[in-house]
């Protein structure tokens, strides 16, 4: 079990992985823990004695290929999406044009990048910004989860500033149109999509105190909406499944707009485990209590290997 690391999702990363390791302690399983930070290779001394390596890191080095790139070097099994489509999601810009080549509906974007001639501090380029993409716009890191860095901005003289936050967490930033509406997710998990649930934030957005402090977030499964919307959901959550080249159990995050619109908002590949996350509720609605979710990731992770060999 990989658990820690030196994201800022850190503190969530411990959570989700000593839950893990003692849902499959439960079922019998031998579990040692290990936390990459500062040392990962630490980690891969552990992984090479193991029968499949739990990643329950998220965030930056632990979700964006780079731990996956390390255990694949050396041979081992492990949960979650491999190096390439743990890179593709993790990067906001190109899961969005991956979203609209496989035919799954995303909001118009824009990209700033650090060092280029892009004038974002211009008030200017906000009133474009503005005009381009409606009334409310979403900024945030392209790289980053748990909507660390995110702002919503409602008025173009709040646009620079946004931005700037977002450069403190990675060097590429997205400014998104807002899609209204109703947050939907859907998990996947053995090649299946999972009942659709819905979120209901006590803030404007399922944000990170949302996600994680017990009481600031309703989360209903399965949710209550049509037969119609909830197989397109699901359609669309499979369809960016694939078109990320993702494996394993992984997240996929939708609004639903009033006028009936659906709009993808990202792939999450090591989804939470904690006693809050989402993946664990869409699991019971199906009838597939927290152990046996673990043992079943595990288990696939075991399987894709010996599939790749």
């Amino acid at each position: 079990m990989v658990l820690g690391g030196n994201s800022s999702e850190r503190e969530v990363s411990l959570s989700s992985g000593a839950r893990v390791a003692e849902a499959l302690r439960s079922r019998g399983h031998t579990v040692t823990t290990v936390d990459p930070h500062p040392d990962p290779f630490v980690m891969l001394e552990a992984a090479k004695s193991a029968e499949v390596t739990w990643l329950a890191l998220h965030g930056g080095a632990g979700e964006d290929g780079t731990v996956q790139a390390l255990l694949d070097l050396a041979g081992v099994s492990y949960t979650g999406s491999g190096v390439l489509g743990s890179a593709l999601a993790m990067d906001k810009d190109l899961s969005k044009h991956l979203f609209r080549a496989a035919g799954v509906p995303t909001a118009d974007w824009r990209m700033v990048m650090a060092g280029d001639a892009t004038p974002w501090r211009e008030i200017g380029y906000a009133r474009e910004v503005f005009a381009a993409l409606g009334e409310r716009v979403v900024v945030k890191p392209s790289k980053q989860g748990s909507t660390v860095g995110l702002s919503i901005v409602k008025a173009p003289e709040e646009l620079a500033g946004a931005i700037a936050e977002a450069f403190k967490h990675d060097d590429e930033v997205m400014l998104e149109a807002f899609v209204p509406g109703r947050e939907l997710t859907v998990a996947v998990l053995g090649g299946k999509a999972l009942p659709v649930g819905e979120i209901i934030p006590k803030h404007e957005i399922y944000d990170y105190e949302c996600k994680y402090v017990p009481g600031m977030a309703e989360e209903i499964f399965p949710a209550p909406i049509s037969e119609d919307v909830r197989e397109a959901v699901q359609r669309y959550a499979m369809l960016a499944y694939a078109g990320l080249k993702l494996r394993g159990c992984a997240r996929i995050d939708f609004r639903l707009h009033p006028n009936g619109g659906l709009y993808c908002l990202e792939a999450n590949t090591l989804p939470g485990m904690t006693g809050t996350s989402l993946v664990p509720q869409a699991a019971q609605a199906a009838g597939i209590g927290f152990p046996e979710l673990c043992e079943r990731i595990a288990l696939d992770a075991v399987r894709a290997r010996g599939e790749m060999e």
